[in-house]
């Protein structure tokens, strides 16, 4: 249900105000099998209860989150406000200054024609398959992939409508996920390019930008160290293959270049090789009636030279990971339960096994999910 209030100006142009959102719970269990990474600044192990991806990580009963969604659309102009409290509302909106980390989308938007419209403020990524709502993805837990791409944008975003289904993006933004404001005074251009129907679409999306500022050695201090500049390409798609059958799929690089240090002889190059990470997965799923479906998420995800430290890496900084989420469906009016069984498997050791000192490359883990969107 969407509550919806209309009003009608002189000039019989419609104005519309929705409020609309979800809430989520959850059960989660991995059978005392603990995650080693990522590891704390003292190199101690995080001993977590979920694999290294966002929400549905808690132990035991536990609460995702509230989201309430107000949205004004007029003839020219408009706005979105989207809140979010709960864990995972906090996971979610974790790049703010103030600690407040409650706004998930504020921005307000005006069409300069029917093909353009202009949007400005704090907005979701455009890049990826999955997004923060529980609402919209068929899984529950996320993928890799989701967890370590950006999750929200602040910035100018123009989007665009060539007609018979041709869409694009052009964005200029802070840093991903610097979100109330930009302290580090470099940008990050965001472009997407896409084409969709009613089977379904295609979405090439692309990053640039310096993450976190440039050095400056008559302010920052000896040893103080910057990474190089991020470059992500990423490729999303979803097809309707038969009445019951859909197939989506994704793809993701992304790479941070090796960086700058402050030395007594000035800022120099860092001397060590870029980083990145690589990622792919499928999301088969089965309509088996009007209320229950079955879904697969299928991924492959690797690390090269210490890009991130979420799993066991090699002495050279790499290793992967594959993890497989089988998912069911039961939906009843903006009732769904998601039962939901996964395996993650690394190719080093990651996790330990409560009262078992022998490393484990496996985890195993069970959610149930209650998701209701008004």
């Amino acid at each position: 249900m969407v509550l919806s209030f209309t009003a009608y100006s002189q000039s019989d142009s419609t104005k519309t105000f929705t409020l609309s959102g979800s809430i989520d719970t959850y059960v989660h269990s991995s059978f005392g099998t603990r995650n080693l990474y990522p590891l704390d600044n003292d190199g101690n192990p995080s001993a977590t209860y979920a694999p290294s991806t966002s929400f549905a990580d808690l132990k035991g009963f536990s609460l995702g989150m509230v989201n309430l969604i107000a949205s004004y659309q007029g003839e020219k102009a408009g706005f979105t406000a989207d809140v979010v409290f709960g864990p995972r509302g906090r996971a979610a909106v974790f790049g703010t200054a103030s600690g407040q980390a409650i706004i998930n989308q504020m921005f307000a938007y005006y069409k300069l024609s029917d093909a353009v419209t202009l949007n400005l403020g704090q907005f979701n990524t455009f890049v990826g398959y999955e997004v923060i709502s529980p609402a919209i993805n068929f899984h529950y837990s996320t993928s890799y992939l989701f967890s370590w791409g950006p999750f929200n944008h602040t910035g100018l975003r123009a989007d665009f409508a060539f007609g018979d289904g041709g869409v694009a993006k052009l964005a200029i933004m802070n840093p991903t996920d610097v979100v109330e404001f930009n302290p580090v005074n470099t940008y990050t251009l965001g472009a997407q390019i896409g084409k969709t129907s009613d089977a379904g679409g295609i979405w090439l999306n692309l990053l640039y930008g310096d993450q976190d500022g440039t050095l400056d050695d008559k302010v920052d201090a000896l040893g103080t160290i910057s990474n190089g500049t991020l470059f992500q390409v990423d490729l999303t798609t979803g097809w309707n293959l038969s009445e019951t059958f859909y197939l989506g799929a994704n793809t993701s690089y992304q790479t941070v270049g090796e960086g700058e240090r402050v030395t007594v002889d000035g800022v120099v190059d860092r001397g060590n090789d870029a980083s990145s990470f690589f990622g792919v997965a499928l999301y088969p799923k089965l309509t088996l009636s009007e209320t229950f479906a079955l879904g697969l998420r299928a991924e492959y995800f690797s690390i090269s030279k210490g890009h991130l430290g979420i799993i066991g890496l090699d002495t050279d900084g790499n290793g992967s990971v594959m993890e497989f989420t089988l998912s069911g469906n039961y939906k009843a009016g903006g009732f769904t339960f998601i039962p939901e069984v996964r395996i993650d498997k690394t190719s080093e050791d990651s996790f330990f096994k409560d009262g078992e000192a022998e490393l484990k490359d496996m985890m195993a883990t069970v959610n149930l999910a209650a998701v209701y969107k008004f």
